[in-house]
């Protein structure tokens, strides 16, 4: 895995660095998400194929973005259990409306990083992982509708972290990507506390009886011309 380190633009400040520790949680929650979601959600099994296709690139493309992070921090997520709303893996719109509202967190993250990081390869790389999740925001969208009615689908309206269902007609809903307002990196640690803070997420409402570990891999994205070859691209 390339290294960010290798940029022409010299170490990262510390400052990059608190940007990536949080993105690193992100990237571990949002693949141990994606896993449960393939391995135990039942709706899952009853998607279209390229439905599943989706959520199946999107576990392996999160990993990558983990490991790209962890290559110039040195170090692991400080954050490897995390937590969710009961029903989260067994009621589709439960697990919709998580998803989005975390592909909502991670867009408004990466857009700190372009606002905030000190180089212009960082501001770049954050500018390239966040369209991916951006992707990942109108797909799991584009799912709900398809959801099996043996499963409470179709679902016709999704709710995101701003708290508001929202119609799935049409998916690609942003003319321009929600910010949040957010212009510091501990606003997005603060939306994701929940997931990984035990008392956070009982006061949340989130299930704390029951935990998620994230299980690193080495992913395989799904076309070797969108890797992350070089800092040129």
């Amino acid at each position: 895995m390339p290294s960010l380190a290798a940029a022409k633009a010299g170490r990262p400040t510390s400052g990059d660095l608190a940007i990536l520790g949080a993105a690193q949680i992100a990237e571990a929650l949002a693949v141990t998400t994606y896993t449960h979601i393939i391995d135990t959600a039942p709706f899952f099994r009853h998607l279209a194929s390229d439905d599943r296709g989706y959520l199946k690139a999107a576990r392996q493309e999160e990993m990558s973005h983990y490991l790209l992070e962890e290559s110039v921090t040195g170090k692991p997520s400080p954050f490897t259990t995390f937590y969710y709303p009961s029903k989260m893996f067994s009621d589709a719109q439960t697990t919709l409306n998580v998803l989005v509202t975390l592909e909502d967190a991670f867009i408004a993250a990466y857009l700190v990083g372009v606002r905030n990081f000190s180089s212009a390869a960082l501001r770049v790389t954050s500018a390239r992982i966040m369209g991916i999740e951006s992707d990942h925001r109108t797909l799991a969208r584009v799912v709900a509708p398809g959801v099996a009615k043996r499963d409470g689908g179709p679902i016709e309206k999704v709710t995101g972290i701003q708290g508001e269902p929202e119609s799935v007609d049409p998916p690609n809903n942003n003319g321009y990507e929600r910010t949040l307002k957010w212009t510091n990196i501990s606003q997005a640690v603060t939306a994701l506390t929940p997931f990984v803070d035990k008392t956070a997420a009982g006061n949340a409402g989130f299930d704390t009886g029951k935990t998620y570990q994230f299980k690193p891999f080495t992913p395989t994205l799904p076309e070797p011309l969108g890797a992350f070859h070089s800092f040129l691209g």
